[in-house]
């Protein structure tokens, strides 16, 4: 598996990683726990040695079952989490930032991630309510202690970027970036090549929707968090259909699979750039790792970039809620 570097830090980590999100949070019933162990370590064994999960997935949960999978092989591998929000009685009840909420949630990851260190550690959503300087600056301090590597933010403005970089380098953006959400091209792309920050998208597949799996006939289960996703109502994936179509006609021409384009698109845009799909399933698994072995030329770059500027996304990506707590 060939490296990429995270930021000026010195953080290096496989082209690929693995989002763990899916296998206990949001895309329906959970994994069983020893299947999704059982991917995670297939996962290393393939070469994949960036992990990422985050307290709210479950919440809690994932982050058990990423420890456990990951102990053995824990000086081999890097592992993200993030903190950034309030529970009560194991449910969260929105954003908290605060130093001292940090400070704690910051040790019960450590516990449940069975480690000592935490690789990369993101704020998980840009809190309005506290200074990005007391939030980098308790980073800061965490990172002093031994208690975490690197800092990455979430979903973050270029001013926020610029605020917590300041205080503390940061490594990492994640960001979900895609061919069919390409809003960091414009809002944040800039501002990380400038400062030496590297990007991790996540639903680099469009939540399965590039994969060419989905159409607007496909059910979700009742749990899935795609059911309130406005771009995944039936007449917008009826619409979509169109990006799906290019990226499919494209993979044919490569000997690919749809996923594997849309990935190799992301791994093509810049060198700092490490995607991060999710998966459920070994074979899916298998599937985008090959996703490093598609080379796109400046040719194919260019028919993909003429052709997809001629369709227009339809719908948000977020449900109203949740697009409240994005950082503009």
């Amino acid at each position: 598996m060939q490296k990429r570097k995270l930021g000026n830090q010195g953080l290096e980590v496989s082209a690929l990683g693995l989002g763990c999100m899916g296998l206990s949070f949001s895309y329906g019933k959970p994994t069983d726990k020893k299947d999704a162990i059982a991917l995670i370590r297939a996962a290393v064994e393939k070469g994949i040695t960036f992990f990422d999960t985050a307290q709210i997935y479950g919440p809690f949960t994932n982050e058990e079952v990423v420890g456990e999978a990951l102990a053995p092989f824990r000086n081999n591998v890097v592992i993200a989490t993030k903190f950034g929000f309030n529970y009560v009685d194991g449910k969260s009840t929105g954003l908290n930032s605060r130093p001292e909420n940090i400070r704690k949630t910051v040790e019960d990851s450590l516990n449940r991630l069975k480690t000592d260190v935490i690789d990369l550690l993101y704020q998980h959503r840009v809190d309005p309510q506290v200074p990005m300087e007391d939030v980098a600056g308790t980073v800061k301090d965490l990172i002093k202690e031994g208690k975490v590597r690197y800092f990455g933010l979430s979903e973050a403005s270029a001013r926020s970027i610029r605020k917590a970089h300041a205080e503390q380098p940061v490594s990492a953006l994640q960001s979900e970036y895609s061919l069919w959400w390409r809003e960091p091209e414009t809002k944040t792309m800039s501002t990380l090549e400038e400062l030496g920050i590297g990007l991790v998208p996540f639903s680099p597949l469009g939540k399965g929707f590039l994969t060419g799996k989905i159409d607007e006939n496909t059910k979700f289960e009742p749990t899935d968090f795609r059911n309130t996703v406005p771009r995944f109502s039936v007449e917008n994936r009826a619409a979509n259909k169109k990006l799906v179509d290019l990226i499919g006609t494209i993979a044919q021409n490569k000997n690919a699979t749809p996923a594997q384009i849309a990935l190799a698109w992301l791994l093509a845009q810049k060198p700092w750039i490490v995607p991060i799909p999710g998966t459920t399933k070994l074979h899916r698994l298998e599937e985008n790792i090959g996703a490093v072995n598609v080379e796109l030329s400046d040719e194919d770059l260019a028919v993909i970039e003429a052709a997809a500027s001629k369709i227009k996304i339809q719908g948000q990506r977020y449900s109203e809620a949740n697009q409240k707590m994005i950082d503009e």
